[in-house]
């Protein structure tokens, strides 16, 4: 059986979690999963993650929003309207490289006249997927869709993490969450990420350098070529009063976890973390919004919050990832809990 990093005994940070220790426990916040894996006729290892800042009504009351680019080769639909107008008016999917048309086709039906942007992000699977047919189809983001759900949600190798490769280790999907108490009351800060970037020896998880202790003579590395090592997605929510300055601000916050556990040193990599703000209510329809915000001044502990949230999600995907045998036969291993507990228990990080 799979566990979360806490389950091991490890807590990153210092600040509590929400109730699930979810994106979700940002309240409103909905996620949804379609996972497709077949291997006949053809080997299929990948999915559809979507991200709901409003459950159901997204298309309706939008949020703000902000998006940080830390290296830019890969792909996010709708950015532009995003940096323009600091307004997020859909929810976020997440899925293969390859599907990214499939999904903004489907998305874009649910979109209201004049705001047909939707935001498709993506990592490449094609080391267990087969990246040459176009797997991912319109009825998979309509399963998504009615997939989504508050509460505990699914890590590792679903939705559009099925298929993704993070340290040399199954990689995929991971989450986390944070409560902030400050002066103007109590919130959450949520992460969720794709994970699927990183060299095995570059791998750190609250600061001990596990990758190096699990090399390939412990764990085999999968034989990855070019582009095919890196990409990751982290997506933060908060329900604190925030603009879309202080939004960008935490997705900036957000790759500064990817550093911590070893990443952002590949060219070839598309790292992209995207923030929103569940606070401020959007209508589509409305012609005045009042809104309401912190100050600047205020935004230390929810950049604190987001580091945090974000490399404990980063570890999540890899200790809920199960190993995988995909296309040709290529397998990527999890990485095995039962050695990396022995290496946070002797470097005494359980109680940290």
């Amino acid at each position: 059986m799979r566990k979360r990093l806490r389950d091991l005994g490890c807590n990153i940070g210092q600040l509590p979690t929400g109730l699930n220790n979810a994106i979700t426990d940002v309240p409103g916040v909905m996620v949804g999963h379609k996972t497709i894996i077949e291997d006949d006729p053809e080997v299929i290892r990948t999915g559809v993650t979507i991200i709901s800042p409003r459950g159901k009504n997204s298309w309706e009351d939008y949020c703000f929003g902000g998006l940080h680019v830390m290296n830019g080769h890969g792909e996010v639909t709708g950015i532009s309207w995003l940096n323009e107008s600091g307004m997020l008016c859909n929810p976020i999917a997440i899925t293969n490289t390859f599907g990214v048309g499939a999904v903004h086709e489907a998305m874009q039906h649910y979109t209201k006249p004049g705001f047909g942007l939707p935001i498709v992000a993506e990592t490449y699977d094609g080391y267990l997927n087969d990246r040459l047919n176009n797997h991912v189809k319109a009825i998979d983001v309509k399963d998504a869709l009615a997939n989504l759900k508050s509460g505990k949600i699914d890590e590792g190798n679903v939705g559009g993490g099925t298929g993704m490769i993070c340290h040399g280790f199954k990689g995929g999907v991971g989450t986390s969450s944070r409560i902030v108490n400050c002066d103007e009351g109590e919130y959450t800060v949520g992460v969720l990420v794709q994970s699927n970037y990183g060299k095995r020896e570059y791998l750190n998880i609250n600061g001990i350098p596990v990758g190096q202790m699990l090399d390939g003579d412990v764990v085999p590395v999968p034989e990855l070529i070019g582009n095919e090592k890196s990409s990751i997605v982290l997506i933060v929510a908060t329900n604190a009063p925030m603009l879309p300055d202080h939004c960008r601000r935490l997705a900036q916050r957000a790759s500064l976890a990817v550093g911590k556990c070893g990443g952002g040193d590949s060219n070839g990599s598309g790292d992209f973390s995207l923030a929103f703000s569940t606070y401020n209510h959007l209508p589509y329809d409305d012609k005045v919004h009042e809104l309401k915000s912190i100050a600047h001044i205020s935004i230390n502990p929810f950049l604190v919050a987001t580091i945090e949230v974000a490399e404990e999600a980063i570890v999540n995907a890899l200790t809920m990832a199960e190993t995988m045998v995909g296309f040709d036969n290529k397998k990527v291993h999890a990485i095995p809990l039962d050695r990396l507990e022995q290496i946070l228990n002797k470097y005494n990080f359980e109680d940290a």
